[in-house]
């Protein structure tokens, strides 16, 4: 690996679960080796001139998953799981202002820099939640309740299937993208996050996904 003058390379740490940049800090070979070892992630304090495990004082450690170097071999990417929020601030992640037009860090605090697409198709669902609009799609199935949100949600999982039966790629991606969005009104409507199905689908990560039957022999 490319280290810089002082003996370090940057690393930006990312929730595996959902690809949040949650920090960047930067490593030297003592701090690699003790986030190897300890599978916790360690840092090198260029003010302190030491290293630190994230966490140490403040509790919220950050427990590695996987690492990856780039293609320079000049950073560090570490896949992790965070123990509370990231930030010294408490925030989740460090990166919550939005850049202005005048490239100043702007002074409103914003998630938008975490997650993906899904992420913020759910942000909008509870804002529409939180304050319908009258010629809102989203807000309109939410007033029309659980049954009228789950009616969509079978209405486009047969689409799916139809699509898929007829082997028609662009159509099994649309409908598949409608029956996603549907989807994330039910867990908005019943104040479910994406954080929590996540974390159940990352509890299955590497499993079998074959479970046993009452008689103790497996299905599938």
């Amino acid at each position: 690996m490319t280290f810089d003058g002082q003996g370090l390379i940057p690393a930006v740490i990312q929730d595996w679960l959902d690809g949040t940049v949650l920090m960047v800090g930067y490593m030297n070979q003592d701090a690699i080796a003790k986030t190897l070892q300890t599978r916790s992630v360690h840092f090198w304090s260029r003010s302190r001139r030491k290293l630190w495990e994230k966490g140490e004082t403040s509790g919220h450690f950050l427990k590695v998953k996987d690492l990856f170097v780039d293609c320079d071999r000049d950073t560090i990417l570490v896949k992790a799981e965070p123990v509370g929020p990231t930030c010294h601030t408490g925030e989740r992640a460090c990166f919550f202002a939005r850049m202005t037009e005048e490239g100043q860090a702007g002074e409103e605090k914003t998630q938008d820099a975490g997650g993906g697409i899904l992420d913020r198709v759910y942000q909008t669902i509870l804002s529409r939640k939180a304050s319908p609009q009258p010629d809102s799609y989203v807000s309109k199935l939410l007033q029309g309740g659980a049954d009228r949100i789950l009616k969509k949600v079978a209405e486009e999982a047969g689409e799916v299937i139809i699509a898929a039966k007829n082997q028609k790629r662009e159509e099994i991606i649309y409908e598949t993208a409608d029956l996603l969005f549907h989807a994330l009104l039910v867990l908005g409507y019943h104040g479910v996050t994406l954080n929590e199905v996540y974390r159940e689908l990352g509890t299955r990560f590497g499993k079998s996904g074959i479970r046993p039957s009452a008689e103790g022999g497996s299905r599938g």
